[in-house]
C-alpha cells in the first residue's frame, strides 16, 4: 500500500472544520500521522487566514477513488465545488502524492504546491523530512530547509482541536 499524503486547509469556522476534517479521514483510513497546524495567508484573493497541516496514511484506494472521497468529505463540510478557484473554503484536502508514484493525469503528482507554498511544504517535512520528492529527487527535510519563504506569512500554531485523537 502507498503511504499518502493530504494537505488540509480550511479558512471559514476553522476547528469545526478541522475537527470534521480529522474525523472523516480517521474513520476513513485509521491513525494519521498528523502535522502540526499552521496559520497562513490567503493565496490569491482578499480572506480570513487559513489554518493549513498535511495528514499521511496509507491506503489501497487508487487516485482516483482517493480524489472522490476527498471531494466528499469537502461536500460534508459544505464546500460549494462551483465556487471561484480562489475563494473561502470550508475545507480543501488536496493529494499531494501517490506513494513515490510520479503520475500526469488524472491529476498531477507529487503535487507542484509542494514546491511552492510554505503552508504545504513546511508541514509535510514535519511529519514525513526522509520522504524523497520523486520529481526534485530530494528529500522534503532538504527541499524545505532551501525554501525562501520570506514573502509567505506562515507560523505554527497551538493545537486548535485535540489532534491526538486521530493518531
Amino acid at each position: 500500500m502507498p503511504q499518502i499524503y493530504v494537505s488540509i486547509g480550511t479558512n471559514v469556522e476553522h476547528n469545526k472544520h478541522l475537527t470534521m476534517a480529522m474525523e472523516q479521514l480517521y474513520q476513513n483510513f485509521g491513525q494519521l500521522l498528523i502535522s502540526p497546524v499552521y496559520q497562513s495567508a490567503a493565496v490569491g484573493f482578499d480572506g480570513n487566514d487559513f489554518y493549513n497541516l498535511v495528514a499521511g496514511f496509507y491506503s489501497d484506494l487508487d487516485v482516483l477513488a482517493l480524489t472522490q472521497r476527498f471531494k466528499d468529505i469537502e461536500r460534508l463540510s459544505g464546500r460549494d465545488h462551483s465556487a471561484p478557484k480562489f475563494s473561502d473554503r470550508t475545507l480543501d484536502i488536496d493529494l499531494l502524492n501517490y506513494g513515490d508514484e510520479v503520475i500526469n493525469e488524472p491529476v498531477v503528482l507529487p503535487r507542484d504546491e509542494i514546491l511552492y507554498h510554505a503552508f504545504v511544504l513546511f508541514p509535510l517535512a514535519d511529519i514525513a523530512s526522509d520522504w524523497q520528492h520523486p520529481v526534485a529527487a530530494a528529500p522534503i527535510s532538504e527541499i524545505a530547509s532551501k525554501f525562501d519563504a520570506s514573502a509567505q506569512r506562515l507560523s505554527q500554531i497551538a493545537d486548535p482541536i485535540n489532534m491526538d485523537a486521530y493518531r
